[in-house]
């Protein structure tokens, strides 16, 4: 396989070690996608989702990240079928803590019974004797933080989990659960036409926890011909979506984004991202024009 960054495009967006010890290359891909519509039941076409996720690694990808609600388990499936026996560099993130009822339907469930019988159906789907990254989907508000947060702790303790981590948080639930237990990174929206999350990137490099942004390549107007990324598109050959893409990779040390796609080809332009180099200047246009 090959080894040099021209043919592993995704060594170039540089390295961070979740936790202070799982080391990833920062330019991932993100699993939802390789899904049916509403993110029920399986793919449309299960062997380009095979090919997607086989080419992500051929293309230097060392982070994958999925969860149990994604089809439900069709994405944790697709992975195995894909990629196992993992490459001793892959790191496959998952979480829990969305119940499924139906397409496009979502309800937060964080009873601790619960959550340690998916991350069983977790270990058992992805074939893994111990998932890196374990992530809180949603925090129930009919549970207390102290057992959600806690029966992940004990699966952490019993060697299931290696690292814990958050989805949609505020700071100040950051904050209360990193009281209860250690926290590695954080999962919020967040892209070049939302950043409302920039209070808790900002908390996240402060405290050196990995920040992953999902839905990372909104670019909203910014794409519109004759719109504000036209220039620097031309001046570096790439496309809007290569733009946010090496926007946010520049953004923050901590950051690494997840972009998805069911296509092979869509997959190669959001790695080729991790090629571009932003100016000083550019990246203050592309910050000010969203």
């Amino acid at each position: 396989m090959a080894t040099n960054i021209s043919e592993q495009p995704a060594k170039a967006s540089g390295t961070y070690r979740i936790g202070g010890d799982v080391t990833v290359n920062r330019l991932g891909y993100g699993a939802m996608q390789i899904t049916g519509p509403g993110v029920w039941g399986d793919p449309k076409d299960p062997a380009e989702a095979v090919r997607v996720l086989r080419r992500a690694v051929e293309l230097g990808v060392t982070f994958i990240d999925t969860a149990d609600s994604y089809g439900p388990f069709v994405s944790e499936l697709l992975i195995r079928e894909a990629l196992h026996p993992y490459a001793d560099d892959l790191v496959i993130a998952t979480k829990a803590g969305l119940s499924r009822s139906g397409p496009g339907d979502w309800r937060p469930l964080g009873r601790p019974e619960y959550l340690r019988q998916q991350c069983e159906l977790s270990l058992r789907h992805l074939g893994l004797d111990s998932i890196p990254l374990y992530q809180l989907h949603r925090i129930d508000p009919k549970v207390p933080l102290a057992d959600q947060l806690g029966e992940l702790a004990l699966l952490r303790e019993e060697g299931k989990i290696q690292h814990i981590g958050l989805s949609e948080v505020s700071v100040a639930q950051i904050e209360e659960s990193r009281a209860i237990t250690p926290i590695a990174s954080v999962q919020n929206l967040y892209n070049l036409a939302n950043r409302s999350a920039e209070d808790v990137l900002e908390y996240c490099e402060r405290n050196d926890l990995a920040f992953i942004p999902w839905f990372p390549i909104a670019t909203g107007e910014l794409a519109r011909p004759g719109g504000p990324l036209d220039a620097i598109s031309t001046a570096h050959g790439a496309s809007p979506a290569q733009l946010a893409l090496a926007w946010l990779l520049r953004r923050s040390p901590v950051m690494l984004p997840i972009p998805g796609t069911s296509s092979v080809a869509h997959l190669e332009e959001n790695v080729g991202a991790a090629d571009v180099r932003l100016t000083d200047d550019e990246f203050e246009a592309i910050a000010k024009a969203s």
